[in-house]
């Protein structure tokens, strides 16, 4: 009976999680566009060494506003309440959370500075460098309402997928371009078809499976 209410609750969460994932993109994908189309054009990216120090200040400014602020929250939390002996003192659910988020987000900025300063060895021009600031500024603005909504409950954390997918996405066309490069395009569609396929296989391996 306790086993059945357990599934029951977790199917419940994932629903809610769903919903949560559907309202990030489609957030994070129009926060994506409108600074895409409307940001400020940078100027002198033809050099590709001025696009990698653009994408690096952004890279910079993604740490301060997500890694930063993060382990600021810890260190507050750590000095102020009873939790000042990391060894020794009870963690409250906040600093739980905090600390969770401290490490998705320093998992998720590797991935995301990879594929930012990829995306700018690719990109020609300054206009194609826009797409550089918004996935900056989404990435920015999804961590944080995936860390807002992991203090609510665990399934609204769900609101910062964008975050994860628009890493994965740049991630996926530096890969493709980088497989071009090196094997034409055998090479490219090579690359792109090993992650989609590693993907379907975590699909298959992490589903439920139901007890006989």
């Amino acid at each position: 009976m306790e086993q059945a209410s357990s599934s029951t609750d977790w199917r419940g969460q994932r629903l809610i999680g769903i919903g949560a994932i559907a309202a990030s993109l489609v957030g994070g994908g129009a926060l994506w566009i409108a600074v895409r189309y409307h940001a400020p054009i940078p100027q002198g990216m033809a050099d590709p060494v001025a696009r990698l120090v653009f994408a690096l200040k952004c890279c910079v400014l993604a740490c301060i506003f997500g890694l930063a602020m993060g382990i600021e929250a810890v260190a507050h939390e750590r000095l102020q309440t009873a939790a000042f002996d990391p060894l020794a003192g009870p963690v409250s659910r906040r600093l739980q959370v905090n600390q969770r988020y401290l490490q998705n987000t320093l998992e998720q900025f590797v991935l995301f500075a990879m594929g930012l300063l990829g995306l700018a060895i690719y990109a020609p021009d300054g206009d194609a460098m826009r797409a550089v600031t918004a996935s900056t500024a989404s990435w920015i603005a999804t961590r944080l309402v995936f860390w807002i909504g992991y203090h609510r409950s665990a399934a609204l954390r769900a609101l910062g997928a964008w975050s994860l997918l628009v890493s994965q996405i740049m991630l996926l066309y530096v890969g493709f371009r980088i497989g071009g490069d090196m094997a034409g395009p055998i090479g490219a569609w090579a690359i792109l078809g090993a992650v989609l396929l590693f993907e379907a296989a975590l699909f298959w391996l992490t589903r439920e499976r139901r007890s006989e």
